[in-house]
This record gives C-alpha cells, sequence and structure tokens, in this order.
C-alpha cells in the first residue's frame, strides 16, 4: 500500500489543491483531492488484467472548478434536494441558497463540494487512506450551527473503497453527506451504462413529483420499472413512460434499501458483462439515489472523452431528498450532544 501526493493546481483564492493517489498490491489505484474531497479516478484491472478508470471526471483542476455535474465529490452538507430551499427546525425558519429550478441542491453554490479540505495519510501493508476535514460555519449557504465534519477514503488490498463519514454540530442542524462518483465499469469505448446490469435490494422507492422533489409516498417497487431486485440491464427500461421516469429523463429516484444500517450484504451489485467487472456498494444508509447521467450534456472529461446522457450512473448513499420536510422519512437532524457517522463502500472485482 502506498500514497503519492502532488500538487492538483491553484484555486482562484491563491490556495493550493492537492492529488492523493492511493494504490495497493493488486492494481487498483484511487486518486483523490482535498478540492471538495472528489475521487478524480478509480483504475481497477479487468478479468484479463487490463486497466480501466470506472469514474467519470476531468484532468485538471480547472475543469473541476467549473464543473455543474458534481463529479466525484463529497455532496452536503445536505445532498439532494430541499423543496424551495427551505425547512423549520425547532420552531424556526431557516433558508438555504436557491441553485437548482428554484430548489437547495447538494448544499448550494458554496457547499462541501466547493471547499478546500485539510488533509491526514495514513498507510500500513493492509490499507492506505487521507483524511480530510472540514468546518463549516454557521450561515454557510443558510444551514445553522458550526458542522465539523472529517470524511476518511480507504484503500485496502481487497480492492474496496471505504468512505467514512463522521460530522458534529454546537447547534441543531440537518446533514445528509454522500458521495456523487459518476460509475462506468465498462472499457474506455463504452459510451454509455445501458447495457450494464444492476440489482438493488430495495422493495420501495421514494416517490418524486414536480422538479424531482418527493411528494411524501413511499411506494412499492412491483410492477414498475423500479423494480432492481433482480439484476436487470438498465437500459431495458429507461424510456418507459411511467411518470417518474418520463421526468427525469431516466432513473434518478431514491430506493429505500431494505437492510440499512448494517454493512453485511451489498445494497447494489453493478455489473458489466464485456470487462467482467462488479461493483458491489454497501452502505449503512437508508436509501440508495440512483441517477443515470441524465442531465449531463457533453462536457469534454478525461482523455477527451464527451460525457453526454447516460455516459455514467450514480449510486449515491444516502437519506432521503427533502427529508427536513417530510416527517414520515428517517430524520436528518444532528444535535450537539449527537455524533453524525456512516459509512459506504465501493468493492471492485472482475471475473477472470
Amino acid at each position: 500500500m502506498k500514497i503519492v501526493n502532488k500538487p492538483f493546481g491553484l484555486l482562484p483564492s491563491g490556495k493550493t489543491a492537492y492529488l492523493h493517489t492511493i494504490s495497493n498490491s493488486n492494481g487498483m489505484e484511487v486518486s483523490i483531492t482535498n478540492y471538495g474531497g472528489i475521487v478524480t479516478s478509480i483504475n481497477v484491472p479487468d478479468g484479463k488484467g487490463k486497466t480501466y478508470d470506472a469514474v467519470l471526471g476531468f484532468d485538471t483542476l480547472d475543469e473541476y472548478l467549473t464543473d455543474i455535474s458534481y463529479f466525484g465529490c463529497i455532496a452536503g452538507r445536505y445532498a439532494n434536494r430541499i423543496a424551495n430551499g427551505h425547512f423549520t427546525l425547532n420552531k424556526k425558519e431557516y433558508k438555504l441558497t436557491i441553485n437548482s429550478a428554484g430548489h437547495h441542491l447538494h448544499g448550494g453554490v458554496l457547499g462541501l463540494s466547493r471547499q478546500i479540505w485539510e488533509t491526514e495519510k495514513f498507510e500500513n501493508n493492509d490499507e492506505a487512506g487521507i483524511k480530510l476535514s472540514y468546518v463549516s460555519k454557521a450561515g454557510e449557504e443558510g444551514y445553522p450551527g458550526n458542522l465539523s465534519v472529517t470524511v476518511c477514503y480507504v484503500l485496502g488490498q481487497e480492492n474496496a473503497l471505504s468512505i467514512h463519514y463522521v460530522a458534529e454540530t454546537d447547534k441543531a442542524t440537518i446533514i445528509n453527506l454522500t458521495n456523487h462518483s459518476y460509475f462506468n465499469i465498462g472499457n474506455p469505448e463504452t459510451t454509455d451504462i445501458l447495457g450494464q446490469t444492476l440489482q438493488i435490494n430495495a422493495d420501495s422507492f421514494v416517490v418524486a413529483g414536480k422538479d424531482l422533489i418527493p411528494t411524501g409516498e413511499i411506494r412499492k417497487v412491483d410492477g414498475t420499472p423500479f423494480d432492481f431486485r433482480k439484476p436487470d440491464i438498465i437500459g431495458k427500461r429507461i424510456n418507459d413512460p411511467y411518470e417518474q421516469i418520463a421526468t427525469a429523463g431516466g432513473y434518478d429516484a431514491t430506493f429505500v434499501l431494505n437492510s440499512p444500517g448494517t454493512l453485511k450484504g451489498p445494497s447494489a451489485v453493478l455489473c458489466d458483462d464485456e470487462t467482467g467487472r462488479m461493483m458491489e456498494v454497501y452502505t449503512t444508509e437508508p436509501g440508495l439515489q440512483f441517477y443515470t447521467g441524465n442531465f449531463l450534456k457533453g462536457a469534454k472529461g478525461k482523455v477527451g472523452r464527451i460525457y453526454s446522457k447516460y455516459s455514467g450512473l450514480c449510486l449515491e448513499a444516502q437519506h432521503f431528498p427533502d427529508s427536513p420536510n417530510h416527517p414520515n422519512f428517517p430524520s436528518t437532524i444532528l444535535l450537539p450532544d449527537q455524533q453524525y457517522s456512516q459509512t459506504t463502500i465501493y468493492k471492485f472485482s472482475a471475473a477472470k
């Protein structure tokens, strides 16, 4: 196991962003920048020993500075959407930054994905990683409380990237963190994820209406295009006239996981027949946002690749969108005497 650090570029503020590359002895290599905690690459071998990058992204910091798709970042303080950018906590109304169709998305204009994080590295024979730390001051993007956040990216010898999140606050607030990587586990010539196979361990999903804001209803997947309880080809039903699919232009929905709070079994499994590669997702979170890159509009990415609709997919382990405005959803409130803690693991393998 080893970690290599190098400068990644300068921000307009004059601060330096660094790129931290973690590698193991099995050919897996993960690169992370302390700007936004962005996972810039995950290089993993296929069944024939060829190594392909499994995530979308850019070659330079400057491209990430103008990115509007949240490639690979830590999304927060509140990942996903909060309707109209407002919520009420302890009888006080809070108004957050509006940055998406009249709503608050992924922490706002200058959320955690736009910050420089402090870093520490650690390594031994079995694993290596970096610890990212940031203090979000009270009032940033409208959120109450000073929020201290640490995110640890850990790579082990079993080709698993673990992400451990911890946060504490000095005032009641809300929190919902996730990693927003876009995955494509095909070879570099694979232009979309429609032929890949996905399984999600969820009997229900969160119903969303206009602007993809939850209605408050939790609906069974039975008889809907959201039934991925058995492995199915992603593109098979992506043009289904089902209202929520049509509104999003593909999949962009929160699945209610059957076994929240445990890492004993995968919450989702993604497979690509051509490369033989497989990615399993384990998480302690109650929900998994499955997004098929419906709003990608031809950005020029790594090594000149063009990222268009369906070029990659997100499997974002998190709480439900707009939870502060839906009492029937699992709570996202964090109090001063509590600690926010969650773990998500992306484990890669390949058929020989």
